[in-house]
């Protein structure tokens, strides 16, 4: 996590990140816009979970839980920034 967060300085995600750990990075910069194109073309799994947190930061709960649904997850009940943090924790062990 502690690598993740260092490249926030970063002007640019690294180009080793995968599409979702791109869509996390851009979501921390503040960029909804650019977070959801990294994941808004994409079908499997991990990009639909990410998908639909950006959803639900967004406040737009129904699409939210039918991209949960896609991600085979139920929309948590905890903070976006535990969400976030569970996420990119999740995806820097693959």
């Amino acid at each position: 996590m502690k690598t993740f967060n260092e490249s926030l300085a970063l002007s640019s995600p690294p180009e080793h990140f995968s599409s979702v750990l791109k869509s996390l990075w851009y979501d921390a910069k503040g960029d909804w816009n650019q977070a959801h194109a990294q994941v808004d073309q994409l079908r499997d799994l991990d990009s639909a979970w990410v998908h639909a947190y950006l959803h639900r930061k967004e406040g737009d709960l129904w699409n939210a839980d039918y991209w949960y649904a896609k991600a085979k997850k139920i929309r948590p009940n905890g903070s976006l920034q535990e969400e976030w943090e569970n996420l990119v924790l999740h995806f820097i062990k693959q």
